[in-house]
Order: structure tokens, then sequence, then C-alpha cells
């Protein structure tokens, strides 16, 4: 293979060597935590560091494109995450039609032997790699380039009767249950963007809010409203968020938004910020004119503060 892909790389390395966990990771839920946990605490063991690799843009969007799913994470919040959980470094290598073409010998003699030195290597175990996903673990454990390389796979990770996977994961936030999608990540789910102008129709009822524009594809609640946190500016406040068209006003374009609970101060505009999603308040209402509207904002945000109150998400 010519290797003319260059990956991406978050964090830094320290060790030649390195054990070596694979997947696409999106969302960094309670499963993939538990093969990372794993992998690092078998890192520190050998004195070596625990990497991740993972793929760009998502197969799908290159196998099956207008197929891909909608992201739970950004690459940069992935990152992040991993690093919280003790990883040193995340690569992220560019998955296009010459990448799934690799064969799964030239993917383990210049990738996970030559590129990465890897020492043993973790995965799930329905892992699978190379043209037309011809490998999977067990040639892992028989590949002549890979000799005296430990191979691990953890079995899918279950709560209940219940996968917890990232597609499962989706299902739960695009059907608005974000608080399970919270028990299944360990952490709320997170959706990023840059703050755009709106109508200002919440800011002359008294409730401005942030209108996200997003660079992405992000799995997005059910229309309604929330309750959750806005963060911005390396601050996070209890939010009310709204998804949907604003039928009251007979909107068409559907919108995310969060209103910072009691700040008509704010300035976001144009900047990078994110919402976290706590519990679902509510679906999306058409009110006969503004006063039961305004009404029905402040029950909503006297509901997301009770909720918020004890508890604010790291981002």
């Amino acid at each position: 293979m010519s290797m003319t892909a260059t990956p991406q790389l978050f964090g830094a390395r320290t060790s030649a060597s390195c054990v070596l966990a694979i997947g696409v990771f999106d969302g960094v839920h309670i499963g993939h935590r538990a093969i990372i946990e794993r992998a690092v605490a078998q890192a520190k063991a050998l004195g070596i560091d625990a990497v991740a690799l993972t793929f760009d843009p998502h197969p799908a969007a290159v196998l099956a494109p207008g197929r891909q799913p909608h992201q739970l994470t950004t690459l940069d919040h992935r990152a992040r995450l991993l690093e919280s959980l003790g990883v040193a470094a995340l690569v992220a290598w560019p998955f296009d039609l010459d990448f799934a073409a690799l064969s799964p010998a030239d993917f383990e003699s210049d990738i996970l032997r030559d590129y990465f030195q890897a020492a043993s290597i973790w995965v799930g175990e329905n892992f699978t790699y190379g043209f037309k996903a011809a490998g999977t673990p067990e040639t892992l454990r028989h590949s002549t380039f890979l000799n005296g390389v430990e191979i691990n796979t953890a079995a899918l990770y279950t709560t209940g009767s219940q996968i917890a996977s990232s597609t499962v994961i989706r299902q739960e936030v695009e059907s608005g249950d974000v608080y399970r999608a919270w028990q299944l990540l360990q952490r709320p789910h997170v959706v990023e963007g840059v703050v755009v102008h709106g109508d200002a129709r919440g800011r002359e009822l008294g409730f401005p809010t942030a209108n996200f524009a997003f660079s992405y594809q992000p799995s997005i609640p059910a229309d309604g409203v929330y309750a959750g946190w806005l963060h911005a500016d390396g601050e996070s406040w209890p939010a009310a968020i709204s998804i949907g068209t604003n039928p009251t006003f007979n909107g068409v374009d559907r919108r995310v938004e969060a209103y910072a609970l009691g700040r008509t101060d704010l300035e976001l505009y144009d900047k990078l910020a994110a919402i976290s999603f706590g519990w679902r308040l509510r679906e999306t209402l058409k009110f006969d004119g503004i006063d039961p509207l305004i009404v029905q904002m402040n029950a909503d945000c006297a509901k997301a503060a009770e909720l918020t109150r004890s508890f604010t998400p790291t981002f």
C-alpha cells in the first residue's frame, strides 16, 4: 500500500509501541468506555501509550453516500472524551475509496504493525476491516504480520436487554428520549455549532435564544422543548432548549435554539457554542397568541431550572 493518507493526530505519543483500541467510537458511549478502560489499564501496566484509531469520515459516508448516520460527537469532542479516559492520542485515519479497497493484509502490515507498532490491540467482537470487510478479530489473531501482538475482543455492552451502541443511542436521541441517551453515553448528549441570527422573537418576548447552525450532521433530538445547558466562552448556563419550526408564528425552518435561564445580556453571535440535553419537557405546541405562549415558556423555564439545579456537565 502506498502511504499517501495523512492521519489527523489529537494528543501526542510518548512511546514507540502502544496498546491500540480501534473503532469509530462515535459518542464514546458506555460500551466504548469498557473497551478503552481495559486498553488504558493494560497500557499503564506495560508502561506504554494507549492510542485510539478511528476513521473520518464515517465509513458509511464513503460506502453508502447519503445513508451515513448522524453524528453523536464531532471529531474534536471525541478526542477530548477519549483523552479524559486516559488515551494518549487519537489518530483519525482518512476513510476514502482507496482505504476501503485496502486488503486485510495491508491494513495489518502497513497500519497496525508499521505505523502504530501495536503491542496489543483491542476491538469489539463485531469489528471488521479491509476490502469488503473481509478482516475480523479472528483474522487478526492469525495474521502473519502481527506475530506476538495480543488481540483482545470485547463483547457488545448491554444494559438490561438493550445493547449499548451508537445506533441505539441515535434512535433514543432522535425519538426525544435524551435522558435514556444520557444513561448510555454516561453524559448528556451534545450538539455543537455557531450561534447565528434568528428572527429575534425570543428577545422580543424576554427570552433571547442562541440559534445554532451546524457544520456537520449532528444527531438532533425530536421536535420539542428540553432542559439542559448552553456552553460558550468556557462557561455553562442552565437552559431551556427549543427544537422545531415555531408553529405559533407559522415558521417553516427547523431551528435549534437555547435560552440561558435568566440571562438577557449574553452576546454570542458568530461564536462556537454547544448544547447539552438533559430532559425532554414537552412536545412542540402551537399557541393561540403570544400570551399563552409566554405563560408556557415561563413554566418551561421554571421546570428547566428545577431539573438542572444540582448538576452542570463539563464540556
